[in-house]
């Protein structure tokens, strides 16, 4: 065993445990991390806003399943990066972010730029810590791993003191994580099963992280057998093949009011993988923690959450990928599928007709677009939005046919989604991966143009260009008609926007260009951006600004 300085012994652990590829922005409070990464094989992605590097880090979680990595300087870098550890909390993903701090010897004296950062990062983070000895770099990374993946995933948050990063020391290396063996009783299994089968009017509701592709294709067939109708919570779509007959929709902003009326209906709901939020409640008014009026069943991997909000009835501690195998192979007790196959049916087809287009104003229609992708992209094709009105419509009408498809905050963080883009196009480059983002959304990380760009990344971005904070305009209406402040945008030409960071650029006018713009894109083999110039009539995916302001004066 021979010394190395604390950045190359914190990059052996990182390639220990199967790190490929980490998002950052340099410091000169990590140069020796930096150092540690430059011929380890490792693919560092420099990115032009910690925000912007926390997301794609963020989104890297999302997709593997395994800690996103980003790295970034003291204070204004930390600060910056505090977004994307915060949707990593929202979203159950693993993560961990590396900070880099001042020398030991400095703090407490409010030196340049010094934060406590387990003061700040105490509420956003399942574990932060500070290093304080190089010899004790594996052990806090190998806990780092273990926290970001266990029970609920989440992000963890490291300081790296300057002086101890530098310092050379000897330290051994731990090995990288165990398999957990699974722990699914068949105790569980049957006590789950068996209320499920009294039920009358039964909703299954999928969401959270820690799910596969084949977790996906596991849950379809236990609601194909059971003839159960399936929804799933907010940004969760790619949970369950919307195609499939026993899909009933999305629970969470802009839910179809059926669904929710459906979930409020319901004298049974399984709860798998989820947790039990007001996003997916209307706002605790469907189900109310007090009084559910239903028979609750929750799964989910961390027991700190179950009877959290609600009381279950039946609380099993379990990944959903392992809930979801074991019910694929559980026969349905005889009767019952024809006992609610008249209830699931009627939630399907208030599904179908959800989709169904309503018309919004405009020489371009959003509804119209997202019509179109769905019926054209591949199956594979990956949509990324951050937040904001122009999502309800990707919601609504975009039809999500595989696992890992959709790449989007529940945290509801504006700018999140043209990152998230990027991380995804560098993942999977042979796939096409598309961001819808609005006006505001994609001002608040655009500077990531510059990213993808430099590495290759090649999103298309269809931007949702209507002049103003869309979301925010709309609740303005409804609280104070015709009282605009500060909702108003004044915008960049996008398109000669993204042609100026060396990509390709069209703005589209009408709907008819619409489908031969993005061809362009798409052969373009770059970053692309298509701005919609929409109506700023068309503010909601279910109401016009006219609409929600006439009501809001009744």
């Amino acid at each position: 065993m021979t010394k190395r300085h604390g950045g190359a012994i914190l990059v052996e652990h990182l390639k220990a445990e199967g790190v490929k590829r980490v998002f950052s922005v340099p410091g000169e409070s990590f140069l020796a991390a930096l150092d540690g990464l430059y011929d380890s094989g490792i693919d560092n992605v420099v990115c032009r806003h910690e925000g912007g590097a926390a997301m794609m880090a963020e989104a890297h979680g999302k997709m593997t399943g395994q800690p996103g990595i980003c790295f970034v300087t003291r204070g204004p870098g930390a600060t910056n990066a505090s977004a994307g550890v915060h949707v990593a909390k929202q979203d159950s993903t693993p993560m961990i972010l590396f900070v880099g701090q001042i020398d030991r010897a400095h703090r407490d004296r409010e030196a340049f730029q010094e934060v406590d950062y387990r003061a700040m990062f105490g509420t956003v983070a399942k574990w932060v810590a500070e290093i304080e000895t190089t010899e004790r770099i594996p052990e806090y990374l190998s806990r780092a791993f273990h926290v970001a993946t266990s029970g609920r995933p989440g992000p963890v948050v490291l300081a790296l003191p300057e002086d101890m990063l530098s310092a050379e020391a000897e330290a051994p290396a731990i090995p990288p994580r165990a398999p957990a063996p699974k722990a699914l009783s068949h105790a569980q299994r049957h006590a789950l099963t068996k209320a499920l089968a009294r039920a009358h009017r039964p909703l299954v509701v999928l969401g959270g992280s820690q799910w596969s592709e084949e977790a996906a294709t596991d849950i379809a067939r236990f609601a194909e057998n059971w003839g159960l109708p399936v929804a799933v919570s907010f940004r969760r779509q790619g949970h369950m093949d919307n195609a499939h007959p026993n899909y009933a929709g999305d629970l969470g902003v802009g839910m179809n009011p059926k669904l929710g009326q459906r979930l409020k209906a319901a004298d049974v709901v399984l709860w798998l993988g989820a947790r039990i939020g007001d996003n997916q409640t209307g706002g605790y008014t469907l189900v109310d923690p007090a009084a559910p009026g239903k028979t609750v069943l929750h799964v989910y991997p961390d027991a700190s959450e179950l009877g959290r909000v609600v009381r279950p009835d039946l609380g099993i501690c379990c990944p959903p990928e392992e809930m979801a195998a074991a019910l694929a192979a559980e026969p349905a007790p005889e009767g019952v599928v024809a006992r609610w196959a008249d209830w699931t049916a009627a939630a399907r087809a208030e599904y179908e007709a959800w989709q169904q287009p309503k018309p919004t104003p405009g020489a371009v229609r959003m509804e119209e677009v997202v019509g179109w992708l769905s019926a054209n992209l591949p199956e594979d094709a990956i949509l990324t939005n951050g937040a904001g009105n122009y999502a309800a419509f990707l919601h609504r009408y975009y039809r999500f046919r595989r696992y890992g498809t959709q790449l989007a905050p529940t945290s509801g963080s504006m700018g999140y989604g043209f990152p998230a883009a990027v991380s995804a196009s560098l993942q999977y480059p042979g796939r096409v991966v598309v961001c819808m983002a609005g006006d505001g959304c994609f001002q608040m990380t655009l500077n990531e143009m510059s990213t993808a760009v430099q590495y290759g990344a090649t999103p298309i971005v269809i931007v949702a260009n209507n002049g103003q904070y869309g979301t925010i305009r709309m609740h303005q209406e409804r609280h104070y008609p015709e009282r605009i402040s500060g909702t108003r945008l004044a915008n960049p030409d996008f398109a000669a926007l993204a042609r100026a960071y060396g990509g390709h650029g069209e703005v589209v006018a009408r709907q008819e260009d619409f489908a031969d713009a993005f061809d362009r894109a798409l052969g373009a083999g770059v970053l692309s951006v298509i701005e919609l110039r929409l109506d700023p009539e068309a503010l909601t995916a279910g109401a016009t600004l006219s609409e929600i302001r006439a009501a809001a004066k009744k």
